[in-house]
């Protein structure tokens, strides 16, 4: 997910301080994605030297909001008209996870599977359960869960592939050498 995008899309809607930009993204992604403060300013910093985004005065309570400039609804425009491709997404770490494990000696590559299973049946209960409570009104939020969902249920899949074409292949996990005393 880019942030920085993100960020410019709402400072697009009107002027944000920090932490509104933080409750904001949260909200329009469904909660699925949630921001670290640090993050939001950090991004804020880098947009600001990039020319798209500019602060405003600070306000009665002394936070300093940002707008989007010209230029940033240029870029913001051009993220929107782009694609998002295999090749701009960040590395699968799971993919990365479970190639490793399959030639990593000592590592049971079918435990690392299994719990990854767990984990993700877990969490496509709790995503489920989310979309159940989403106000049908609220089409952002719907669309960020439904996302999230398909993706969960596509990982589901490609793990039951992996246990029944890779998985039956591995050797063994050799077990640990023991150290034996020399006499």
């Amino acid at each position: 997910m880019s942030i920085r995008h993100g960020l410019l899309a709402l400072l697009d809607r009107s002027p944000m301080y920090g932490y509104q930009l933080r409750a904001n993204f949260e909200e329009s992604t469904g909660g699925a994605w949630q921001l670290n403060i640090g993050q939001v300013y950090t991004t804020l910093a880098r947009l600001e030297r990039d020319g798209l985004v500019r602060p405003l005065a600070a306000n009665d309570g002394g936070q300093r909001p940002f707008e989007i400039t010209v230029a940033g609804r240029g870029e913001l425009a051009m993220w929107f008209d782009t694609p998002v491709t295999r090749a701009t997404r960040p590395r699968d770490e799971l993919t990365i996870k479970l190639a490793l494990a399959l030639s990593t000696p000592l590592v049971d590559a079918a435990r690392v599977l299994a719990a990854q299973r767990t984990a993700s049946m877990t969490e496509l209960r709790s995503l489920v359960q989310a979309r159940r409570r989403v106000e049908s009104g609220d089409r952002a939020r719907q669309l960020a869960l439904d996302a999230l969902v398909f993706q969960v249920e596509a990982e589901i899949r490609w793990l039951d592939h992996c246990e029944a074409t890779v998985l039956p292949g591995q050797d063994s996990p050799t077990p640990a050498p023991t150290s034996r005393p020399t006499r």
